[in-house]
């Protein structure tokens, strides 16, 4: 070891390595120093304006001779040097400052696309009167920033894993010693036996922490270069390493317990009371039935000072809703409490989850009082609409025995120190209140008020968007009753015989169903347009196709390579019902089912899980190939909101071992399939004001198409022409196919 000490020390006395650090440290301080100087005047809290750096605004580098002699005189070289620090200070004054506007909009197609090509470029120079180089560079930038941050974030975490490798190595170091002999260094007999065998395991422990940190150096590089952030690792869904990524709440977020408790006591005040409230804060529409929030009489009663306090232009979207549930109180309430469970219970609308702390556990059974600070990701099933970010503050509480109120709501403080630049979205008190009803049935009041930036929304998804339907009340509630329905159907042994078929057991039920689960939320997990994934633009036949590629080396449900997803999302003259019946209905699925090509299909098993009949599993086989080694798993989903079809092949031996109950965690499944939004007289305003508001009149339905294939069985195998190509013409002919069954081809 001193061996290797001393040529490490040799090293680093090298003249040649301290020449070239040297060099490295000026240039950084140099690009440092302008970068400063260019933040200037920026004021305090959340950057507005972002800095050019290029190579017009750095000043030539120190040079020196390797062998220390000058080409010419002293007196030159202090000419040229004055020169370069004239030349120097002349270009650093070409900084050019984009106002808030600019900003806003490169921002907005930085979210989409954080490499645009050069006619994106040249287009946006166009429309916010710059130059395509600035365009480029104000890019540059922000991708060297995201980088610099996810760079920083990263190194966190391997600090905290060496700093538990040490007290590891610490302690193998201590067991060591009392495990050998002092004089001849083999391990003793009798007591001193079993501290060799506890040695054995801390040098198992030791090895799996160096892997770790093999792994989590491997993929540094790669969540960088692929525009990740600090929240990126809380969104993964893993608790331990999200509460890893920040520190004490009381010390980095500048809040004690006690204030942040106070802060959800008076959010869950403003929810009872937005729950009970009537007119004139909640008023009903004659046109849609539904509940609408007069802003105005908000401000008054909630927050006479708080119109002045928004800088920012942002949408406010406020809706809420009742409905009953079936599922007991209880299990409910656990629900929200466990994050994973209630990702679970939204798999089409929560495409990542986290708690990213416990700031208090609650009653250990009744989980009374609980408070956690947690992420969520927001998304609708189509990557034409960006997804919501939020970081929140849960609060459980209740309120009488048969009483619940769940209460979410945005923390100013906690938001800032957390990640200023990335908060987008903000949540007012929203939630629900819970009461328990006979039979194991809740009745459920949902509240949802959140203020977003105001962002660029495609043409035919804006009635839905901006009037808060996509993210409102309705659509949570929505997918609540179909999934508490899903949860009591699991476990029913009443249902009708007609409504189960092909399956004898209930444990193959499950399993059955199960799987389908499994296959629709990652369906869900991988269509929606989250700022982790890059979507990229294809044309075909047409229609605007987006596709992704993402690298599967370990996880279990899907099978190992490089998988393709293509979507495409467009409006149809037809109602959503008539859209999804003629999809869901098996014998005109060969009219528009491109893989299917030799007749009809028939139905080996159905079954029901939910009161909706649209709502059930099935798996077909096609008539003339039942005997193949291929059956397709289908998964019908529909709710007063939104109805789902998603399906994918599986092979015919593994799908009848779970028939018979086996378990199905280990089939792999690439599901593709269709979301289908409706849009219609529905799409009206959820909040009155004294502004004008845009209404629309368009009726129809939203249909996404989306497949994903296999690309390749080698992660490390590039994406190819050929894969995207096959992908989107999958997705093209499929449209096609459903313009040309329903007439609807020049809608």
């Amino acid at each position: 070891m001193d061996h290797v000490n001393s040529h490490t020390k040799d090293f680093f006395a090298s003249p040649a390595l301290s020449l070239s650090l040297a060099g490295v440290f000026r240039n950084a301080a140099a690009v440092r120093e302008e970068v400063e100087e260019g933040d200037e005047g920026s004021g305090g809290g959340r950057r507005e304006d972002t800095v050019e750096i290029s190579s017009e605004n750095t000043g030539p580098g120190d040079r020196s001779d390797d062998d220390g002699e000058g080409n010419g005189s002293a007196e030159e070289e202090d000419e040229e040097e004055e020169a370069g620090d004239k030349r120097k200070k002349k270009k650093r004054k070409k900084y050019h400052r984009h106002t808030v506007e600019q900003i806003r909009e490169m921002e907005a197609l930085f979210k989409e696309s954080p490499h645009p090509d050069e006619k994106q470029r040249q287009q946006l120079s166009k429309q916010l009167g710059l130059s395509p180089r600035q365009v480029k560079f104000w890019f540059q930038n922000r991708r060297t920033q995201i980088k610099a941050i996810q760079e920083r974030h990263e190194n966190s975490l391997l600090k905290s894993e060496m700093e538990k490798l040490r007290e590891e190595n610490r302690a193998m170091r201590e067991t060591v010693k009392k495990a050998c002999c002092p004089n001849c260094g083999f391990a003793t007999s009798g007591k001193d036996t079993a501290m060799t065998t506890e040695e054995q395991q801390l040098r198992i422990e030791n090895a799996r922490l160096k892997a770790e940190i093999k792994k989590l150096q491997g993929t540094q590089g790669k969540i960088a270069d692929g525009g990740g952030s600090p929240s990126s690792s809380c969104s993964a869904g893993t608790n331990q390493n999200n509460i890893s990524t920040l520190d004490c709440y009381s010390g980095s977020f500048g809040l004690e317990k006690s204030r942040i408790l106070e802060l959800a006591k008076l959010a869950l005040d403003e929810l009872i009371k937005m729950a009970s409230s009537q007119e004139p804060l909640w008023i009903r529409s004659i046109e849609t039935g539904r509940e609408i929030l007069n802003y105005d009489e908000y401000i008054r009663e909630f927050s006479p000072n708080g119109s002045s306090k928004r800088q920012v232009k942002r949408s406010i979207e406020a809706s809420r809703e009742t409905g009953i549930v079936f599922l007991d109180i209880k299990r409910l309430v656990q629900a929200f409490v466990d994050v994973n469970q209630w990702k679970e219970l939204f798999p089409c609308m929560v495409s990542k989850a986290a708690t990213l702390d416990f700031i208090y556990t609650g009653e250990s059974e009744s989980k009374d009082g609980t408070l956690q600070l947690m992420f969520a990701e927001l998304q609708m099933l189509t990557p034409m609409i960006p997804t919501r970010e939020f970081y929140f503050v849960r609060y459980c509480k209740q309120l009488s025995p048969e009483k619940w109120a769940i209460v979410d709501v945005s923390v100013d403080k906690i938001e800032e120190t957390i990640d200023a630049s990335l908060v987008k979205c903000r949540k007012n008190p929203s939630g629900c209140i819970i009461e328990d009803q006979a039979n194991g049935h809740c009745k459920v009041t949902w509240m949802e008020h959140i203020e977003c930036q105001s962002s660029v929304v495609p043409t035919m998804y804006r009635p839905i968007v901006v009037n808060g339907l996509a993210f409102g009340a309705r659509h949570w509630m929505a997918t609540l009753q179909l999934q508490c329905e899903r949860l009591v159907f699991f476990v029913a042994t009443n249902v009708p015989t007609k409504d189960s078929n092909g399956v004898s057991t209930l444990v193959g039920r499950k399993s059955i169903l199960n799987l389908a689960h499994r296959m629709t939320s990652s369906f869900c997990c991988n269509i929606g347009g989250s700022r982790y994934r890059t979507w990229h633009k294809a044309s075909k036949d047409g229609e605007e196709i987006k596709f992704t590629s993402r690298k599967n080396i370990n996880e279990p449900g899907e099978p190992q390579g490089t998988i393709v997803c293509a979507a495409l999302s467009t409006w149809l003259p037809v109602s959503s019902m008539v859209l999804f019946d003629f999809l869901k209905d098996e014998s005109r699925r060969t009219e528009w089912d491109v893989m299917l090509s030799e007749g009809p299909t028939q139905t080996i098993v159905n079954l029901a899980k939910g009161q909706d009949r649209g709502n059930s599993v099935t798996v077909h086989a096609t008539k003339s190939t039942e005997n193949n080694s291929m059956w397709v798993l289908q998964d019908s989903c529909t709710n007063a909101y939104e109805s789902m079809i998603v399906y994918a092949p599986v092979d015919v031996d593994s799908l009848r071992s779970v028939m018979t109950g086996c378990d199905s965690s280990n089939i792999t499944i690439l599901p593709s399939g269709f979301s289908i939004l409706p849009d219609g007289p529905d799409a009206k305003s959820l909040v009155i004001t004294s502004r004008k508001e845009e209404k629309t009149t368009e009726g129809g339905s939203l249909l996404t198409v989306a497949f994903q294939i296999l690309a390749s069985s080698s992660a490390l195998t590039k994406l190819t022409t050929e894969s995207v190509e096959t992908a989107t013409s999958l997705v093209s002919c499929t449209l096609h196919n459903i313009k040309k069954a329903l007439q609807c081809e020049d809608g």
